[in-house]
């Protein structure tokens, strides 16, 4: 049994603050493989996995022109702000896996219905389940998403700081690969709790908090 989270955000993005000695601890605790997918970077993922091996998956949430899509075992960095469609085929030139996060949100910068049509095809996971699913939460249609398309579904924390994670996850019967992964979640068990209300406040806090550190070393 392997317990899985495939949206994670360490200290390397500008909201996210799980450090590589927080991700050590947890993948000795509560997971046992967790996807690093920092906002437009892939450096901490990489350095990570370095120190931890297979239990790292490399991966991004990139910025689209149409919403946020993330790339899972990735070996290089895909640029922002290009169109969904161009997007996944960096992914996929790279032969990583194209992961939707969020689906549908509004608040969080999910794609729309009209968007993710566009690139139904090349789509390999769609998250069903995001542990931080308050003011909105699609996890239906996101669902009804999943079986029409015949794309398997994923829960994931999308944690921003140790908190977070440890509540929403998926559980596997192996470790996860890029050329494995897919076929397993269509006989995964996807494990949904709500986290601690504290944990939800980690992007407004990690921005609060590197910006007055990045103040006091500009005095």
């Amino acid at each position: 049994m392997i317990r899985a989270d495939f949206h994670t955000h360490s200290d390397a993005s500008p909201d996210g603050g799980i450090t590589a000695a927080q991700y050590q601890i947890l993948l000795g605790t509560v997971l046992d493989c967790v996807a690093v997918t920092d906002h437009n970077t892939i450096v901490a993922a990489q350095d990570l996995q370095k120190l931890l091996g297979s239990k790292i998956i490399v991966g991004e949430e990139i910025t689209t022109l149409e919403g946020e899509i993330i790339g899972l075992f990735l070996s290089e960095v895909v640029p922002a702000n290009l169109s969904a469609l161009e997007t996944v085929q960096h992914i996929k030139q790279q032969g990583g896996l194209v992961y939707i996060p969020h689906p549908f949100e509004t608040v969080r910068k999910g794609l729309g219905v009209a968007s993710l049509e566009t690139i139904s095809e090349h789509v390999d996971i769609i998250e069903v389940h995001n542990g931080r699913a308050w003011l909105q939460n699609t996890t239906v249609q996101a669902e009804e998403w999943s079986v029409i398309n015949k794309v398997p579904g994923a829960a994931s924390s999308d944690a921003h700081g140790k908190g977070g994670v440890g509540k929403t996850f998926t559980i596997l019967e192996a470790m996860p690969t890029a050329g494995n992964l897919v076929s397993q979640l269509h006989k995964a068990r996807l494990v949904s709790a709500r986290p601690p209300m504290h944990s939800l406040l980690y992007p407004s806090y990690n921005r609060l908090r590197k910006k007055i550190q990045k103040g006091n070393k500009n005095d």
